[in-house]
C-alpha cells in the first residue's frame, strides 16, 4: 500500500468515527507536503467542510487530532486554510521497511525480453587500476545491477587493451633498467610492478627521444609472432592480470565475458578498411584513416594510426565493433566511461546489429557504432 493510500484509509475512518460519514477512501486528496510546511502527507480538507460544517482549519485540526490518537503511525499534524499536513511516525516506517524486505522480488521487474551489454573498466595493462578505474567500476556494475532487476538479460562485457605502444613501452623499460625484477623479488603487486616499468620508460623517453623507434619495432616484432616478445608480453601481461583479479576480487566486481585487443586488432583492421572502401573514414597523407563527426556537433575521431605502417589503433569505436560476438545481437550496448555512462541502443529506425546484409557503419553521434553480418 503507498503512503496516499495509507491516508486515505485512515482518513476515511475519521470521518466515520467523527461524523458518522462513509467516504470513499479513493475520493480524499492526498499529496506530498510541499517543502515550505512540516509534514509528510497533506489531506485536503475542503472536500469535507460540508461533512463538517466548520471552518478549514478547525475541520483539520479535529482530524488531525482524531488520527494521532488512534493511528500509532501518524505521530504529528497542522493545519493551514483546508489542507492537512500529516507526519508519519518511525512506526510507519519500520512498518513500511519489514514489508520492504519480506519481499524477495522487491525492485524486480518483469522479463523485459532484452538483451543488454554493459561495458565497462577495459583497462590497460600497462599500469594498474586507479581512482578512475574504481569510478568507472563501480558506475558499470550498477548500471548492470540496475538493468537486470529491471528485467533485461544484462552481459556485463569488458576489453582488455593488452597489446599497443603503450604496453610495448612497459616491456622496453623493464628489460632495460629492471634487472629481470618480479613481483614475487620486489614483493609488488604485478599490476604495480608494470606501472613503474611505465613510468620509468617515460623517463627514459624524455632523455632519449629516439628510443620511440626501438618500441615500434618491438610492436613490429609482436605483430610478426617473435618469440622472444611474446614471451616477455605474455610474462608481463599474466603478471597484470593476477593484480587486476585482486582489484576486482576486493571491489566486487565480476564479468560474463572478457575480450582481449590482442584477438580483435585484426578485425578491427578490416572494420576500418571496409569504411574507408564506403566512404565512411577518410586517410590523410601521412596514413592515418579518421571518421569525421564535426556535422554532429564532435570532432574528428582517429580509426588507424599512420605513424607505423603495422600499428592499429586502440580507439572504443574500433575495439567495440571488433568485439561484439558473432550470432549475437544486442538490443543495446552501454559503455560505462570515465566520464559518463553512454548507451547504443537500436531503434525502429536502424538496421539490426545482425544485419543479413554487409557490415554497415553510421556516425551518428546518437548510434555511432560498427556492426558485424551475423554468420
Amino acid at each position: 500500500m503507498t503512503a496516499e493510500a495509507f491516508i486515505q484509509q485512515k482518513a476515511a475512518l475519521a470521518m466515520q468515527a467523527l461524523y458518522g460519514a462513509d467516504v470513499p477512501a479513493a475520493s480524499l486528496q492526498v499529496s506530498v507536503t510541499r517543502k515550505e510546511f512540516e509534514g509528510d502527507y497533506t489531506l485536503v480538507t475542503f472536500p469535507l467542510l460540508k461533512i463538517s460544517h466548520a471552518a478549514p482549519d478547525a475541520t483539520g485540526n479535529v482530524i488531525g487530532r482524531w488520527l494521532v490518537d488512534h493511528v500509532p503511525e501518524i505521530s504529528a499534524f497542522n493545519s493551514v486554510k483546508g489542507f492537512l499536513n500529516l507526519s508519519f511516525s518511525p512506526v510507519y516506517w519500520n512498518e513500511s521497511l519489514q514489508a520492504l524486505s519480506a519481499d524477495e522480488n522487491f525492485g524486480q521487474l518483469p522479463a523485459s525480453g532484452k538483451r543488454i551489454m554493459v561495458e565497462f573498466s577495459s583497462p590497460n595493462t600497462n599500469k594498474p587500476l586507479h581512482l578512475g578505474h574504481i569510478r568507472n567500476n563501480l558506475l558499470g556494475d550498477s548500471v548492470s545491477r540496475i538493468l537486470k532487476a529491471c528485467g533485461n538479460e544484462v552481459i556485463k562485457s569488458t576489453i582488455v587493451n593488452d597489446r599497443g605502444v603503450h604496453i610495448c613501452k612497459s616491456m622496453y623499460a623493464w628489460e632495460k633498467c629492471f634487472d629481470g625484477a618480479t613481483p614475487e623479488s620486489t614483493g609488488k603487486k604485478g599490476d604495480h610492478l608494470v606501472g613503474d616499468c611505465y613510468v620509468a620508460y617515460a623517463k627514459m623517453e624524455k632523455e632519449h627521444p629516439e628510443i620511440i623507434d626501438e618500441v615500434h619495432r618491438m610492436l613490429v616484432d609482436w605483430e610478426a609472432g617473435d618469440p622472444h616478445v611474446r614471451e616477455l608480453w605474455a610474462m608481463m601481461n599474466g603478471w597484470v592480470y593476477k593484480g587486476f583479479d585482486e582489484t576486482y576480487k576486493a571491489l566486487g566486481i565480476t564479468f560474463d565475458q572478457v575480450d582481449h585487443e590482442s584477438e580483435t586488432y585484426l578485425l578491427g583492421k578490416e572494420l576500418v578498411q571496409k569504411g574507408l572502401e564506403t566512404g565512411v573514414f577518410v586517410k590523410e597523407a601521412d596514413g592515418s584513416v579518421w571518421c569525421d563527426l564535426t556535422a554532429d556537433g564532435l570532432d574528428r575521431k582517429l580509426v588507424l594510426r599512420g605513424d607505423v605502417p603495422s600499428i592499429s589503433p586502440r580507439t572504443w569505436a574500433r575495439r567495440n565493433a571488433a568485439s561484439i560476438p558473432i550470432n549475437w545481437t544486442p538490443t543495446c550496448m552501454w559503455w560505462a566511461t570515465s566520464r559518463i555512462t553512454t548507451s547504443r541502443c537500436s531503434s525502429s529506425s536502424s538496421k539490426s546489429w545482425a544485419s543479413a546484409g554487409p557490415i554497415r557503419f553510421t556516425t551518428s553521434p546518437t548510434a555511432w557504432w560498427s556492426f558485424r553480418k551475423a554468420r
